[in-house]
This record gives structure tokens, sequence and C-alpha cells, in this order.
């Protein structure tokens, strides 16, 4: 199952919260696209965007909602709430508007269940944060996720969060462009997208 599965995300945000708040396309738009279809889905972006550590047995976790459907569906339900609240945090903040408290509440939540699962380890004589239990509990993606939102929100880092500026996107991103001047996702997609749209108005006119 897990190699016919071919995940559908891009992972250019800078980094793995905004990368999972990034799930869905054409957010602003009437007819948004997700894609977190369902739990496999879930699974497949933990995998993809290194969620998961090296020694996680991610072929497991795919099983699970089979044996347990309802636990399945309240995952990936609990999944984008939390996303739901990381891009309502992480918007606010990029567009400079106050952050929801109830998405604030919810990502700490998310943030304490991550620490109650984690310990720090120590390898190739750096530390790092290492989760328990990834192999076997349905939200364990969410705390490395939540670990990820609450370390951005705290760093430097965010002084370089962007949200793109077509107005059918809505992705986040952290802009490390030398002039700190980037405004689009990705200029192959957005920003062509918006400047042929422009051309076109001026021909037109």
């Amino acid at each position: 199952m897990t190699e016919t599965l071919h995940h559908p995300f891009d992972l250019s945000g800078g980094n793995l919260a905004l990368d999972f708040a990034n799930t869905v396309s054409k957010r602003p738009t009437s007819a948004p696209i997700e894609r977190l279809k369902d739990y496999r889905y879930l699974v497949a972006f933990g995998r993809a965007s290194g969620a998961y550590g090296p020694l996680t047995a991610v072929d497991r976790l795919f099983p699970l909602p089979g044996r347990s459907p309802e636990r399945g569906e309240a995952a990936l339900e609990s999944a984008i709430q939390l996303r739901e609240a990381i891009f309502a945090i992480f918007s606010a903040v990029a567009r400079r508007r106050q952050v929801p408290r109830d998405s604030l509440a919810l990502l700490n939540a998310y943030v304490q269940t991550s620490a109650e699962n984690a310990r720090l380890v120590q390898e190739g004589g750096r530390f790092q944060w290492q989760w328990m239990g990834m192999d076997s509990a349905f939200e364990s993606v969410l705390w490395p996720i939540a670990r990820a939102a609450a370390d951005l929100l705290v760093s430097e880092e965010l002084t370089h969060l962007r949200i793109c500026a077509s107005d059918e996107c809505d992705w986040l991103f952290l802009d490390k462009t030398k002039n700190q001047r980037r405004r689009w996702c990705d200029m192959k997609t957005c920003g062509n997208r918006v400047k042929a749209r422009r051309h076109y108005q001026r021909l037109k006119a």
C-alpha cells in the first residue's frame, strides 16, 4: 500500500509546521484542494516530510486504521484541526494581525502532548528530540509538527515568515533569499501565473 500511495505534497515551506499548513492548495478560493484525503495521506506526509524519525517503522502505521477505522478517522480529524490552528497562527503573524487565542490554545495542548512523548537523545555529538511510540500511536506525526510550530514561533526565523502574495494560494514559507523580497511560494507556479494575468490585463486594456 505504501508504494502505490504517491504523496501529493510540496515541501517548500522551509519548516515542518509550515509544510503541514500547506497541505491545502487554493485555500482562499471556492474550491480548495485537500491533500490529507484520509489517514494514509497523513502517514504519507509524515514519511515525505521526515516527521517520522529514521528508526520509525512507518509501514506499521498504515494498517492501524484498518483494525480501528474510527480511531484513524479521529486522528485525521485531529490533524486537520491542528493544521488549521497552525495556519491561523502563522498567517496572522505573516499579515501582522492578532493571533487567534483559540488557535494558540489548541497548539499549546499539542505541544504539551508532544513533550509528554519526547526525550532528548545524543547522536553524533549533537542533542535532538526523539519521540517514543511513533510507530504505534495514531496521532504520533502531530508531535514533531507541534514542536516545530512552537520552536519557530520563539525563534528569530519568524522574521522570515511570509505568505504567498497570490490571492488564490495562501501558502506559508520562510523567505531565505538575500534581499528578503520573495513574494511567491513558488515563482514557477504562483509567480508566473500572477505575472501572466497582469500581462493579459495590460494587453486587454
